[in-house]
């Protein structure tokens, strides 16, 4: 570790020479507009893993309709090989055992600029953005995302990029937890807000990795980033942001107890009485516009079921389902967190009940198994598809009547709101962002319960509602209409830069009084 600090990279990167080549693209911005960089380890794009990618793509863009955005990603094998024609604009030093890097950037069709951190020693390997393809994560992705959050840092400090400062730094979950700690310790009062996606995953390291990433003694301590005798990243985000959001208002409150807070729950208890910890719910892009959506096979709007129909046959063909019965989905990762086993346990209540169940989706192997298994208990009724493909994904939704999402938490969750756009009633745990979005009864039916009981008794009045068509299309009608789509949903987020940027958060502005006070 110690020796890569010395490696430059300009060399590491020959092998991408072809795609770095100017560019003349220019984008047009409003006149008020406050230049805002994104942080982010995925980017869907460009590289995707889960719903953080899908959210760094959509929020920026809706984002850039108000202000200059730029998202700051890492140089993954899978950004270098995209295709698209990229500079190198700026060069930036490394700290401890963090290695220098150089700073890219390409321009997306609809104009949105992405930043690129090219470090070939450190990005260029196969599998996915945080681990190998057997599922192993990267040993030194302490150093990988330090890398990121660090040159996050030293761009709001006015390096790396000609002639362009962030006025805000917005950081999105652990990868970039170290952003704002880097800029607290260069001296810089540009606000950054960091955004907690998932609690759950912390980005621990070893204490001793203190060395390696450069840090400061107060980083050692409960009020720096030590969290039960290790690092966190995460903790890091929470402690020296400006403001911490999340995904939903429900998990900003639930990740102050005990139950959801991970630990992390006093801090973030006490961070929400100062006023610096809120929820704002995630919403979707128009390509889930079920009238305009080129993946479908047909497109349709409120009242056309034939088009729902259609795609209920195309997965009973695509599945070897039967024909009849009430459809349920289950479009998903397949991991604990999931509820997968909640669902393994509902299918024999739902196929006695007449329904059939199509499931798409990757994950934990031992669930995947049992996956498996249940397909092969209830041929034509139980159809399981263990890759994921994103067309075929919206098909079953579009197909389906009813989406199952028995979550043991679910921060935000977007699967939900993607039911809905196309009149697939979810069936969800009462957690997180499926309260805020799920109107129990008229939208979609919630449980409380994260047991076989409460979710079998939701499932039932699922079952209930599909043979009464009537009042079935009339949620399916309301259903529709409910979900946020991002030029809605950015509004909270337009507001809270405007106001960390201008002075006028509360908050913010009494904690810097108090700072200033302090020094």
């Amino acid at each position: 570790m110690g020796n890569a600090a010395a490696v430059l990279p300009e060399e590491s990167f020959k092998h991408a020479a072809s795609t770095l080549t100017p560019l003349s693209l220019t984008r047009s911005t409003p006149p008020d507009a406050q230049r805002i960089l994104f942080v982010t380890s995925e980017f869907t794009d460009l590289v995707k893993v889960g719903g953080l990618g899908d959210v760094s793509a959509a929020l920026p863009r809706a984002l850039s309709r108000h202000h200059d955005v730029r998202v700051l990603i890492p140089g993954y094998r899978q950004v270098m090989c995209s295709g698209l024609p990229m500079r190198v604009i700026g060069k930036l030093p490394g700290r401890g055992a963090i290695p220098p890097c150089l700073i890219g950037e390409l321009t997306l069709p609809d104009q949105l600029v992405v930043h690129v951190v090219l470090c070939q020693q450190l990005y260029d390997r196969e599998g996915n953005p945080y681990g190998d393809s057997q599922g192993n994560d990267w040993p030194d992705n302490h150093i990988r995302f330090a890398r990121l959050a660090l040159a996050a840092a030293q761009i709001a400090g006015g390096s790396g990029i000609r002639n362009w400062t962030p006025d805000l730094v917005h950081a999105n979950d652990w990868p970039t937890g170290l952003t704002p700690a880097y800029m607290k310790w260069s001296g810089q009062n540009t606000p950054c807000i960091f955004t907690i996606h998932n609690l759950a995953y912390q980005g621990l390291c070893e204490m001793e990795s203190h060395v390696e990433l450069g840090l400061p003694a107060e980083a050692l301590s409960p009020e720096g980033m030590e969290y039960y005798g290790k690092l966190s990243c995460m903790k890091a985000g929470i402690n020296y942001a400006t403001r911490i959001s999340t995904v939903s208002h429900t998990y900003a409150h639930e990740i102050t107890s005990a139950a959801f807070g991970c630990g992390l729950e006093g801090l973030l208890r006490r961070k929400a009485s100062e006023g610096l910890l809120c929820g704002f719910v995630n919403g979707i892009d128009d390509s889930w516009d079920p009238a305009n959506d080129p993946r479908l096979l047909q497109g349709f709007k409120p009242g056309q079921w034939e088009a729902k129909q259609l795609h209920a046959r195309h997965v009973a063909q695509t599945f070897d389902l039967h024909d009849d019965g009430p459809l349920f989905a289950v479009v998903s990762r397949l991991v604990h967190q999931k509820g997968i086993d909640l669902t393994l346990a509902a299918a024999e209540h739902i196929v006695a009940g007449g329904g059939r169940i199509a499931i798409i989706g990757q994950g934990e192997r031992a669930l995947e198994q049992q996956v498996e298994a249940l397909a092969t208990r209830f041929p034509g009724r139980v159809g399981v598809n263990l890759t994921f493909c994103e067309t075929e994904a919206r098909r079953i939704i579009a197909g389906s009547d009813f989406l199952l999402m028995p979550s043991r938490y679910e921060p935000c969750g977007l699967s939900q709101s993607y039911a809905q756009c196309y009149g697939s009633l979810p069936i969800a745990r009462r957690t997180g962002g499926l309260a805020d979005t799920i109107e129990d009864g008229v939208t979609g039916f919630l449980f409380r319960e994260a047991t076989l009981d409460s979710y079998l008794r939701a499932i039932g009045r699922a079952l209930n509602v599909h043979r009464r068509p009537l009042l079935l299309n009339a949620m399916r009608r309301k259903a529709m209409a409910a979900p946020l789509y991002w030029h809605q949903a950015v509004q909270p987020y337009d507001r809270l830069y405007r106001r960390l940027i201008d002075g006028t958060d509360a908050a913010f502005s009494s904690r810097r009084r108090v700072r200033a006070c302090a020094s």
